[in-house]
């Protein structure tokens, strides 16, 4: 095969990655989550969290349970890929709605990922993931509405196996990749 459209594949196949992590973390969805990494792949958000991914996941239920709404939005990828190697710059928005003891809070973050992957078993998956934060909004109380008449009768979002996605698709499913 050409290798500049092995490359080209390689590159999607990081990019389909990247946006299954994102719907993953949304959903609270951890087993899909788990899924996405390499078993002894590590991640690193800073003070928050530094160490084993599989750690990490396990500690989700708890990181993500004042978490009204989660919505990460990627929007620059830069990738290079070298073999079974790659690494990934990846530009993301990611709003939180979060229960605070005076309410709710709301949380924009504009940061980046930057990635390490690797194939194995034919297969890309993140080998390395450390969140970089460039910027943050915090606004208290929420500033989130949904009960604005302009919302009234939308399907509304929500974590978990509640969300209408989970009953919509039969190629889109949850908890896998």
């Amino acid at each position: 095969m050409d290798k500049r459209l092995q490359q080209l594949l390689d590159k999607q196949d990081i990019t389909d990655l990247i946006h299954a992590y994102c719907n993953a973390a949304d959903r609270h969805d951890h087993k899909k989550l788990r899924a996405l990494y390499h078993e002894d792949a590590t991640d690193d958000h800073g003070s928050f969290f530094s160490g084993a991914a599989m750690a990490f996941i396990d500690q989700m239920p708890d990181i993500q349970a004042p978490m009204k709404i989660l919505h990460h939005n990627v929007t620059t990828i830069n990738i290079a890929v070298d073999g079974d190697y790659a690494e990934g710059e990846v530009y993301v928005l990611a709003f939180h709605q979060v229960q605070v003891d005076a309410g709710t809070a709301d949380l924009l973050i504009g940061g980046r990922y930057l990635d390490r992957y690797e194939k194995r078993k034919d297969q890309w998956k993140f080998s390395h993931r450390t969140i970089v934060t460039d910027w943050a909004r915090h606004v208290s109380p929420s500033e989130v509405s949904l009960d604005h008449p302009m919302v009234a009768g939308s399907h509304i979002g929500q974590p978990g196996p509640n969300d209408p996605s989970y009953g919509f698709f039969r190629l889109l499913q949850r908890g896998i990749h």
